[in-house]
């Protein structure tokens, strides 16, 4: 007898044990989170959303500097180059007058070439 009451009570007990729903199905209803956790933790909740948007403005702006960066590079590049082109054209300018000028004081009578020397070559046929 104390056997079939068992048996009973279990019986019972299943009908009455509804299945627990997972924590997915809880999130997915809304049901694991109530009002009264957002009310004591609004605080929290909005530390937490100022601090997102805080390093989301923090990337935003490190990758704008970034590409600032990254163009004045090239743009310093691009002027020490230039720099050097007419500093290299300066310093010719200069050789070649001083060297004029020499030329005209010892009185040589040398002439700056416009063109290179031309070599001429003979057939032997």
């Amino acid at each position: 007898m104390a056997k079939k009451k068992n048996i009973k009570d279990k019986k019972i007990k299943k009908d009455r044990e509804r299945p627990t729903p997972s924590w997915f199905s809880d999130l997915r209803y809304g049901r694991s989170f109530s009002v009264e956790f957002f009310k004591r933790n609004a605080w929290l909740l909005m530390v937490f959303v100022v601090a997102i948007l805080s390093l989301m403005g923090l990337r935003y702006k490190t990758k704008t500097k970034m590409e600032e960066i990254k163009r004045l590079t090239a743009e310093l590049q691009i002027a020490e180059s230039s720099k050097l082109q007419e500093k290299a054209a300066y310093m010719s300018l200069i050789r070649e007058t001083e060297m004029k000028r020499m030329v005209k004081e010892k009185g040589l009578g040398l002439e700056f070439q416009e063109y290179p020397p031309y070599v001429l070559e003979q057939d032997n046929d």
